[in-house]
């Protein structure tokens, strides 16, 4: 599997896993409908674990626009090979909301909260702020770039830039910390690819009651993690 490929994939099992648990614990006649934020927070933690034990041998597992910049920023990653990333990065995350929407496709017909169903592909602000919701999405993305830096070490090993399959785990745990303890106000996007690239898949697939994409929002969940995967950078080069 190439390094394209390998992002692309996991990519796609994180979206689909994470969006997934978003989707039924939201739509109606789920069997998890309702269920609630410790459920999704827990859902998304293993999403990051799976996709980053599955595609770690083969391209690092970034997963994440963000925690490729942070780790190009730190030296530790090419940055010629940044865009690329970026681009499996986002085409998975695409893939990965069409098969969230394939598989609960029936709930989302009968399922009449247009806000609930736009959140399963994308974040909203519980309380809109502009300043608060870019500093709860930087400030939560450090936490999980910073952490990343660490878990990987001071070499990364026979592949630059990579978290080894052992490393599945404790970055699931750092993901799922993150969720609980600062999830409230954002939703926790953390990625920029995670919020964009199911945002683009909504604004085009064949949902019958479905709002705006909020796109006046949609800037949030891309600049603030990029921003908090360039200040963890710096900040572990500083220390």
């Amino acid at each position: 599997m190439s390094a394209f490929m390998g992002e692309l994939i996991g990519t796609t099992i994180l979206m689909l896993l994470g969006n997934g648990v978003v989707a039924n614990v939201s739509l109606k006649e789920s069997k998890g409908f309702g269920s609630g934020l410790i459920v999704v927070t827990f859902g998304w933690a293993i999403a990051v674990f799976t996709a980053v034990f599955i595609v770690a041998p083969f391209s690092g597992a970034h997963i994440n626009p963000a925690v490729t910049i942070g780790l190009a920023a730190a030296g530790k990653f090419s940055w010629e090979l940044v865009p690329y990333y970026w681009l499996a990065q986002m085409l998975g995350a695409i893939i990965g909301a069409c098969l969230v929407w394939l598989t609960y496709r029936d709930h989302y017909r009968v399922t009449e909260d247009k806000d609930a169903i736009l959140g399963t592909f994308c974040n909203a602000p519980a309380i809109r702020s502009t300043f608060s919701n870019l500093f709860t999405e930087t400030i939560g993305t450090f936490v999980l770039v910073f952490a990343v830096l660490y878990i990987t070490g001071p070499t990364f090993g026979e592949q630059a830039g990579s978290l080894g399959a052992l490393d599945a785990l404790p970055v699931a745990l750092v993901v799922l910390g993150i969720g609980l303890s600062l999830g409230g106000p954002t939703g926790y996007a953390i990625n920029p690819a995670r919020d964009l690239g199911p945002r683009i898949a909504h604004a085009f697939l064949p949902i019958p009651q479905k709002r705006d994409n909020d796109w006046s929002y949609s800037w949030i969940p891309v600049v603030g993690p990029l921003l908090g995967g360039l200040l963890a950078a710096g900040l572990y080069l500083a220390v």
